[in-house]
């Protein structure tokens, strides 16, 4: 690299994109262990909210909110079943097709988890100014936009 050519970590973008990744990264740290006392992972309430707000969901439109792909749910959803958190229905009017329902355990667990959750956000963020976060947040989005094109131009 000649001396004219600047190092990726010399552009603030590249700056604000480890940033990002870090944080990401010790608040999926943090969560995981606030998490133990429950005995359930950041994978499975990122399921156990998804059910709770999309009661019903099917598998496949499950793992595609979660961005993850089939494998990866069907390693974790027989686990959560086994325990008792969620049941699998097969659809009405399609059989191929399996919905996702919490359980009254599971609903149950999901709301202490999210208590869990929204307590970490709260403490991480308390001495941030709302528009700050709502800034962050349009950012993030924007980001979000952008590559999940790329990856649907891929497809």
């Amino acid at each position: 690299m000649n001396k004219n050519q600047s190092l990726p970590w010399d552009h603030p973008r590249f700056r604000s994109w480890i940033a990002v990744a870090r944080a990401c990264q010790l608040m999926q740290q943090s969560l995981a262990r606030s998490l133990a006392e429950l005995d359930i992972k950041p994978p499975h309430l990122d399921i156990l909210v998804n059910l709770y707000r999309f009661e019903g969901i099917s598998q496949q439109e499950l793992a595609r909110k979660l961005l993850v792909g089939r494998s990866n749910m069907s390693m974790l959803l027989p686990q959560m079943e086994k325990r008792g958190l969620i049941e699998r229905r097969g659809d009405a009017r399609d059989k191929r097709v399996l919905r996702l329902h919490l359980t009254g355990e599971g609903r149950r667990l999901t709301e202490a988890a999210m208590a869990i959750q929204t307590d970490l956000i709260e403490r991480t963020l308390s001495d941030e100014p709302i528009e700050q976060c709502m800034a962050t947040a349009s950012s993030m989005e924007r980001i979000i936009t952008v590559l999940l094109k790329d990856l649907s131009d891929e497809d």
